[in-house]
């Protein structure tokens, strides 16, 4: 199983974050910012306020699965920061609406091939 390439450090997250593009979903949001590789670059943030360890995790790990399954359909050459809602509790995270929200956002910025 390959490793996802990931944003680690907080001056890549805030370069994202601060010169991508914002959309909003039920229960992520994303920022996408292009940039000069022939990879996706992905990072992934949850509050920590609200919710332990534990659910923190299982957000993360569900996000990290929804984005394997459909990161062969998408361009390249991007970064991708998906942010949890913190309007929504971390009991409520979904498999399934995760799922819709990444298509359609992802669809919505124009980087996904159907």
């Amino acid at each position: 199983m390959r490793k996802l390439n990931t944003l680690k450090k907080n001056y890549e997250f805030k370069n994202v974050l601060s010169k991508g593009k914002f959309y909003i979903g039920k229960q992520i949001s994303i920022y996408v910012l292009k940039n000069n590789k022939k990879t996706n670059v992905i990072g992934i943030a949850v509050r920590k306020k609200g919710c332990g360890a534990v659910q923190k995790n299982r957000i993360k790990r569900l996000i990290r699965e929804n984005y394997r399954l459909i990161k062969e359909n998408l361009k390249q050459g991007y970064d991708i920061v998906f942010l949890w809602n913190k309007k929504v509790e971390a009991c409520q995270a979904n498999f399934h609406i995760i799922k819709e929200d990444m298509e359609r956002l992802l669809n919505k910025v124009g980087i996904l091939n159907k």
